[in-house]
């Protein structure tokens, strides 16, 4: 990569150039984002994994601007029109759109006003005209009149050199870049309801008449802007006071009022409503949409982080249950590796009310099976079904526990399902996966596309491509952070392992299959097409519990096994002893191991992992109830004070499931007592919070809620222009 490159980097996000340097290195040599923050901390100076994918991703955007500028260049000089100016000016370029604005003129175009206008010989005319000089117009203007050409009289040769000058105003660099700059400082977005669609854009009501600047607006609001305009129901238009845009052209432009002044201001006029308002409101609308797409996708990747990194219940016996009214209740019992050992159906609600034979179901299986938590969804007749359960005489030890199944019934249609299990209804499926849910919440969402898990905002309208390269980043990120038990994991989660894919992640899994489970780390070299570089990317993230090196349980690297080895003759002690004493790893004076490549940040790493092996970063499962007081949205009365669960972090507030089959809304105004920015500044997915009902619509099925105490401020309303 160029230095200037570097530099800029470094520049942006306020580092030093070697760390730049260094991270583009080790990720051109195939190096991930999690290895290189985990093991690779001497050569980066500490960074973590924002700091280094926002280094990857800046180096990729102005690679892609190199390729552009090249192009451009090859152009230029295969059509003779390059020149040093130009070529200059190309290279100075630091962004698209500066580059696209000195590259316009010499692009190659369809046939345009202008250009049939210096077909007909008008050139002259209009660079004439654009000094502006004192002279008679009319009659420079007779020089140009040929019926052959299409010239038939002054004013169409005076029309020609204005769609000239227009043209010229259009593609001029600096004025395209000031006009730009109004644009995103004084452009207001205007909405209106097309007419006749009032009744059917009942939703996008709010914004019938909506006027607002553009630079002040929202991610959430444009989004649900322009979605109201992809369905037809409201027309939007964005740029700023036409007067003052004018003004600016003509500050540009127009040197006196003569009669060449005048026609140079008719033609910038016309520059401006023909070409440059709609081109600059085509660039303003990309680039207020990418702006959007950043924050919109900001915020799903954070509530997605939270939503992974729940806390698991941990390998326990579990019977899930997915709820039903009129189909009944799927229920299955899973061991401790999440195994379905039983699957059967039970009736506790009407239409088909069974409740003894559901009762006497329920308590077989779970002594047959020594259930330790009982996982029910939370969708259609889960409080219910929670009711039924909590109603029987369970084992003290058997915990109830409502889950977020959001996602479960994409799982249970999708490959990944029916290859685990293809003899199973896709009720059983779901069950499974509500189960499963509970054990480990991070190992079973990976099998879903993180869009279906429902704690975005606007994930559909926003940049796919991008969301799909946050979300990966996102869940890889987290799975690495947990670590993995290659011999019980998925293919899916050995898929998001540093290093591996889904070709690796199904070999790992052929080969446990064929031989039993791995006794090593070193063994996984034995795996087909598992090269040195996909060992070494992913073996301090894969676990192997009770092997033959206590080292392969833990997150130490097996490339610094010798290094825990020296500590450990150091001192005149097995390697177990050493991660089993406190007072002996106290004695181990860190210094004395630092080498060329392996320093102090890697050997506290080092230390703090043989204290807790192998440790879960997550935190302790800790179990919830919802008020038992209500089931359905007409149990909730105003000033009812409930506990609720977060499911969802917006811009404008944050969604909570009180137990009603339906989420209410905190709007932002209402979390908290003094001003925050962004509900993330107190809220996060799956947080335990208390919340106050202020409003409860039945017919629409909206919940308001607050978390302030009553008298602490007015209710959230709706917003207003």
């Amino acid at each position: 990569m160029q230095e200037s490159h570097i530099h800029k980097i470094a520049q942006n996000l306020g580092i030093n150039r070697g760390q730049v340097s260094a991270t583009i290195n080790l990720l051109a040599e195939g190096a991930t984002v999690p290895f290189i923050a985990r093991y690779r901390k001497e050569a980066t100076g500490t960074l973590d994994e924002v700091q280094i994918a926002a280094i990857r991703d800046q180096s990729e955007a102005l690679t892609a601007l190199d390729k552009r500028r090249e192009a451009i260049l090859a152009s230029l000089e295969e059509r003779e029109l390059l020149t040093d100016e130009l070529q200059k000016a190309i290279m100075a370029a630091e962004n698209m759109a500066t580059l696209e604005d000195i590259y316009l003129p010499y692009r190659p175009k369809r046939r345009t006003r202008a250009t049939i206008a210096k077909e007909k010989g008008l050139q002259p005319l209009a660079e004439r005209i654009l000094e502006q000089d004192n002279f008679d117009l009319e009659a420079e203007a007779s020089k140009y009149l040929n019926e052959e050409k299409g010239v038939n009289n002054v004013e169409e040769a005076l029309q020609g050199a204005r769609d000239i000058i227009a043209e010229i105003v259009n593609e001029d660099a600096e004025v395209r870049a000031d006009m730009r700059r109004l644009f995103i400082k004084g452009g207001v977005v205007q909405a209106k309801v097309i007419k006749g669609k009032e009744e059917e854009g009942e939703k996008f009501k709010d914004y019938f008449e909506w006027n607002e600047p553009i630079e002040q607006m929202p991610s959430h609001r444009l989004l649900a802007l322009r979605r109201g305009e992809k369905e037809l129901i409201l027309s939007l238009s964005i740029g700023p006071d036409e007067g003052e845009a004018l003004y600016l052209l003509e500050d540009y432009y127009v040197a006196n009022e003569g009669p060449a002044g005048e026609q140079v201001r008719q033609a910038v006029r016309d520059s401006y409503k023909r070409l440059l308002s709609p081109s600059m409101e085509t660039e303003i609308r990309i680039w207020s949409k990418d702006k959007a797409d950043e924050t919109a996708i900001q915020v799903f990747v954070q509530n997605l982080r939270e939503l992974l990194m729940a806390a698991p219940f941990g390998q326990k016996r579990i019977m899930a249950i997915d709820p039903g009214f009129r189909t009944g209740c799927k229920v299955v019992c899973l061991d401790a590796q999440g195994k379905l050992l039983d699957f059967t159906a039970i009736y506790p609600h009407p239409p088909q009310r069974q409740n003894v034979r559901s009762e006497m179901t329920l308590m077989d299986l779970i002594y047959k099976y020594k259930i330790e938590a009982i996982s029910i969804g939370n969708g259609t007749a889960g409080r219910e079904t929670e009711a039924f359960v909590r109603s029987l005489k369970l084992p003290k030890e058997t915990q109830v526990v409502m889950v977020n199944e959001s996602g479960a019934s994409i799982y249970s249609a999708s490959e990944v399902a029916r290859e685990e299990f293809p003899d199973l209804d896709l009720t059983v499926r779901g069950a499974v996966s509500i189960g499963r849910r509970l054990a480990d919440p991070l190992a079973e969402l990976v099998k879903l596309d993180p869009k279906s898990i429902g704690v975005g905002q606007y994930q559909h309208d926003v940049d796919q491509s991008l969301l799909k390269k946050s979300l990966d980043d996102t869940v890889m990120s987290c799975v690495n952070a947990v670590g993995v038990e290659v011999n019980t994991a998925s293919r899916e989660l050995l898929t998001y392992v540093s290093g591996l894919g889904p070709g690796l992640a199904q070999n790992i899994i052929d080969y446990r299959n064929e031989n039993g489970p791995f006794q090593s780390r070193a063994e996984l070299k034995k795996v087909p097409r598992l090269g040195p570089k996909a060992f070494e990317q992913s073996a301090g993230f894969l676990r192997i519990r009770d092997g033959k090196n206590p080292l392969d349980a833990s997150a130490v690297h097996p490339e610094s096994y010798d290094i825990v080895k020296k500590m450990a003759k150091d001192l005149g002690v097995s390697l177990a002893d050493l991660m089993k004493n406190d007072d002996l790893r106290r004695q181990i004076r860190l210094k004395e191991y630092v080498t060329d490549t392996v320093g102090l940040p890697t050997l506290r790493d080092i230390l703090d992992e043989l204290a807790k092996p192998g440790r879960d970063p997550r935190q302790q499962f800790e179990a919830f109830s919802f008020d038992e007081r209500v089931n359905a949205i007409e149990d909730l009365s105003v000033g009812m004070w409930l506990p609720g669960i977060v499911t969802n972090v917006a811009d404008f507030g944050a969604f909570v499931d009180v137990g009603v089959h339906q989420d209410g809304l905190v709007h932002i105004s209402q979390i908290a007592n003094r001003f925050i920015k962004h509900p993330s500044e107190i809220l996060k997915v799956q947080q335990k919070v208390k919340v106050r009902i202020v409003e409860v619509d039945v017919k629409r099925k909206r919940i308001s809620l607050s978390m302030k105490a009553e008298g602490q401020g007015p209710p959230p309303r709706r917003e207003r222009r």
